[in-house]
């Protein structure tokens, strides 16, 4: 059986090392949308992240982003099914976070932006002018995902802090070292995925997915079909199951082509 939906995360999966995608994977999702085959991007981008994606999203225009906190319109620049963390549960985990990890440093992305609290610091495209503050002054809105740095512990130790001080009132997962990223409890890159796939009357069993990291791993394990990329992380491969060449091999579009007989 032919997958009937494609999903699949965007940096280390669908998109090249440094950060193209090629005229290969163009022709095959292109492909894909003429015959009916909607390819979604999963990915844990913000929104502000996705502004040159609409070539790539295909006629529907839709995107999962911030692991799983919002559909994301491309075409329309707005944001759908928005589960975010409110001001004051997120102020909370905040506080249990530095009360395992002294030290620790936040920022709150949300629908309108990114904002950072004193001493985090993001070399990855925080737009000029974005807000800088204290945090229960900053978090006005709710948060698609609470985003947390350490300047000393190394990553499995944030990692691990982070995660005895959340426990089950939030979710939290990574996708780059050194970063922690928190959704609110229940939202992940899945439940997402499930959701829109119920909207478009689309089984688990007629999904394709595909990613490389840990944020992929509830992704990978829901899908009937899950590929992680020759170059995945060890959990994600685990997940999936099933390997694709490495993404500046164009994996996906390797295995789309085969599948679909392109």
């Amino acid at each position: 059986m032919l997958p009937r939906l494609v999903a699949t995360d965007l940096d280390g999966t669908l998109l090249r090392t440094d950060g193209s995608l090629s005229d290969r994977t163009r022709d095959v999702l292109a492909t894909l949308d003429a015959r009916g085959v909607p390819v979604v991007i999963v990915t844990g981008r913000p929104m502000r992240w996705l502004a040159d994606l609409l070539p790539v999203v295909g006629e529907h225009g839709l995107a999962i982003v911030s692991n799983g906190a919002a559909l994301y319109d491309v075409a329309a620049g707005e944001a759908r099914d928005v589960r975010g963390i409110e001001a004051a549960a997120g102020l909370e985990l905040a506080r249990r976070i530095r009360e395992v990890l002294p030290g620790a440093t936040f920022a709150v992305e949300s629908v309108t932006g990114i904002a950072l609290a004193p001493g985090f610091v993001d070399v990855e495209r925080v737009p000029a002018g974005s807000r800088v503050g204290a945090l229960d002054e900053l978090w006005t809105d709710p948060a698609l995902k609470l985003l947390v740095r350490h300047p000393r512990a190394d990553h499995e130790q944030l990692r691990r802090g982070v995660e005895e001080a959340v426990g089950d009132l939030a979710t939290p997962t990574w996708s780059m070292p050194g970063l922690v990223e928190i959704s609110a409890a229940g939202v992940t890159k899945a439940t997402a995925l499930a959701a829109l796939a119920e909207d478009l009357g689309v089984d688990a069993e007629e999904v394709i997915a595909f990613g490389d990291m840990p944020n992929d791993v509830p992704m990978l394990t829901w899908a009937g079909q899950a590929y992680a990329v020759a170059n995945a992380h060890p959990e994600a491969r685990a997940a999936a199951g099933r390997l694709a060449p490495a993404n500046d091999e164009d994996g996906v579009a390797s295995v789309l082509a085969g599948l679909f007989e392109l």
